[in-house]
């Protein structure tokens, strides 16, 4: 498994990503595994996650932390994260969860409140319960109005998984899994996949943009307009961490304002030189 780990990292680091496996210990760990066997294949499950991106996931249904029945389709029309987590874990799944949850925060100062959703679904059934992915959302402080805990159902397990690209092995410790975000479309197809615990922000972030500000819609008002011109504007700044306005995005709105001020007042005052003209004529 190391070893296999090692050569999938170093693809990985050719490709731009980084490859999180979990082997983290759990509780109450049983139920079905995709992929099984005695260990992940890290270049199988790479394969399957990789060749997941463009296809459409169907409609399935889920329990949200509440007991109520949602369903994927009731997610699009906006872009969509999806991640997987067993709620056993004591530490991958939450130092992961931990670290989405501040990419979540950045994402939605750089692409607005509302401009995406989040979903995490457990897929140790019937462990990851409606009350065990709860938890889990309270234990890790996890308040987004826009992210829930979802518990899907054991006969459409498989399917779903496999619509995602997204492969797990059950070991004596719990389970091995990519550590993998999905990105999907406002449509529902996958559009990126992420890898690992730790990731630099514009490869969740960066995604999320491209969908936001390529889907063609009316702006309904001027503040709709100043937070499309706010997400256009934005850079990440590699030394801070976070993303900020292009100051040369910034200074080519300024110019460009400027010349149609001078442009518009040119042809004002030409008119308004006609009109004089025009009367004492």
């Amino acid at each position: 498994m190391a070893h296999a780990a090692m050569t999938l990292r170093a693809a990985l680091a050719l490709a731009g990503f980084v490859l999180g496996v979990s082997t983290a210990g759990g509780q109450n760990v049983t139920g079905g595994a995709q992929g099984a066997g005695a260990a992940l294949d890290p270049d199988r499950a790479l394969k399957t996650s990789q060749a997941a991106i463009g296809k459409r996931v169907g409609d399935y249904a889920f329990l949200d932390r509440e007991s109520r029945q949602v369903r994927l389709a009731d997610y699009r029309g906006k872009p969509l994260v999806v991640n997987f987590v067993y709620t056993g874990c004591l530490s991958v799944c939450p130092t992961t969860t931990a670290q989405l949850a501040k990419a979540i925060r950045e994402a939605r100062k750089t692409l607005g409140t509302g401009s995406f959703r989040v979903v995490t679904i457990g897929f140790n059934l019937p462990y990851d319960s409606p009350e065990a992915m709860r938890d889990f959302a309270r234990r890790y402080g996890i308040d987004d109005p826009s992210w829930e805990f979802l518990s899907p159902f054991e006969p459409q397990l498989g399917a779903l998984v496999a619509d995602l690209g997204f492969e797990y092995v059950r070991t004596a410790g719990g389970f091995d899994h990519l550590t993998q975000l999905t990105i999907l479309d406002a449509e529902g197809k996958v559009f990126r996949q992420v890898y690992g615990d730790e990731f630099a922000l514009p490869l969740l972030i960066d995604p999320l943009q491209a969908l936001v500000t390529g889907t063609p819609m009316p702006l309904a008002s001027l503040a709709e307009l100043l937070e499309r011109v706010r997400i256009v504007c934005t850079v990440y700044d590699p030394k801070s961490g976070r993303y900020r306005f292009k100051t040369s995005v910034i200074g080519d709105v300024v110019s460009f304002i400027l010349i149609g001020v001078t442009i518009f007042g040119f042809l004002w005052h030409d008119r308004r030189k006609r009109r004089r003209l025009e009367r004492h004529a």
